[in-house]
């Protein structure tokens, strides 16, 4: 007893969280999913990177930093790489699973590209291909205001410091007591902070969040969500890809011509994102890539709602549409 840690007894009840698991307890904890890229782009030392046009502009903060140069790719109809060029030994190519869709096409990829960096920020249940460099973010899939994790085919690990994420929890804690879009000024706050961060372990808030969520039900959700999202809009999509069964999918990705589609279902407080408005600067207007981010509809699908509110989506949108 003489050598027990000292450990406060008494005093305030601190907030009451589940203490359940963490979804990928073994894999490495960091801050944000853009520190985890630039985490393994350290350890590996690449000359360059292949990058989709069809991606996020924050992974390119890691890129600017390190000053490493970097190329971008076209993706097909299918949202698959065209491999017109070749990756060099001390290169790497990175991949999006779009919407946590494209499980299938990655050990494809692992057994073609010798340095494969696989992006699931979008798939967060896909669960990481043995021995392949494989990023999460967390707060594309839950009410946490950080935390990724990375897997890494190398053992060697950096030294870092802890981040603390109690500054960044506003939206979460606004979106309980006055709705969801009295929290939403606080989110984009948020994600400006995160921007070119350090990288940093996971904070403990974070991680106790995450020990709070019931994945399960997460997954069945998803699953059921996306499936009847499908059943009733696959006729209409334009987007030619065969959407698998059983996906705990981010989103339901449908691709429709017809214009100002998003703009009506926000002022129906329906609200879909665009992936992503940089990408309509990178390409020109004719190319596959600009016209999924002016025209790709992605319909929420995840474990806050049910079929009922499915259903009321399906009929506000065929309204629209």
């Amino acid at each position: 007893m003489e050598n027990r840690a000292v450990k406060p007894i008494g005093g305030y009840f601190q907030l009451a969280l589940v203490q359940g698991k963490e979804y990928y307890p073994e894999l490495i904890k960091l801050n944000t999913s853009r520190n985890a890229l630039e985490y393994l782009l350290i350890l590996k030392d690449y000359t360059r990177i292949y990058f989709p046009y069809y991606t996020c502009e924050v992974l390119l903060e890691p890129l600017r930093r390190l000053n490493i140069p970097y190329q971008f790719y076209k993706i097909n109809k299918q949202l698959e790489p065209v491999l017109d060029f070749e990756v060099g030994p001390t290169e790497c190519l990175l991949y999006t699973n779009y919407f946590g869709l494209k499980d299938a096409v990655l050990k494809q990829l692992q057994a073609t590209i010798g340095n494969l960096i696989i992006d699931n920020a979008q798939a967060f249940f896909s669960k990481p291909i043995p021995y392949s460099d494989t990023f999460y973010s967390c707060r594309k899939f839950f009410g946490v205001p950080d935390g990724a994790y990375l897997q890494t085919n190398t053992e060697d690990r950096l030294i870092l410091e802890k981040d603390y994420s109690t500054e960044r929890v506003g939206h979460l804690t606004k979106s309980i007591d006055y709705g969801i879009e009295q929290g939403y000024a606080d989110f984009t706050t948020n994600e400006l902070n995160l921007k070119d961060n350090d990288i940093k372990s996971m904070s403990l808030f974070t991680r106790a969040l995450l020990r709070g969520i019931n994945y399960r039900e997460c997954k069945t959700r998803r699953i059921e969500n996306f499936k009847f999202l499908n059943e009733q809009l696959m006729l209409v999509n334009e987007l030619e890809l065969i959407l698998p069964e059983g996906v705990p999918a981010m989103t339901y990705p449908l691709l429709l011509s017809k214009k100002g589609v998003k703009s009506k279902l926000i002022e129906k407080k329906i609200f879909v994102p665009t992936y992503w408005p940089n990408v309509l600067k990178w390409t020109s207007q004719n190319t596959f890539e600009h016209k999924l981010a002016a025209n790709l509809v992605c319909l929420p699908v995840d474990q806050r709602y049910d079929l009922q509110d499915m259903e009321y989506m399906v009929n506000v949108l065929k309204k629209i549409i």
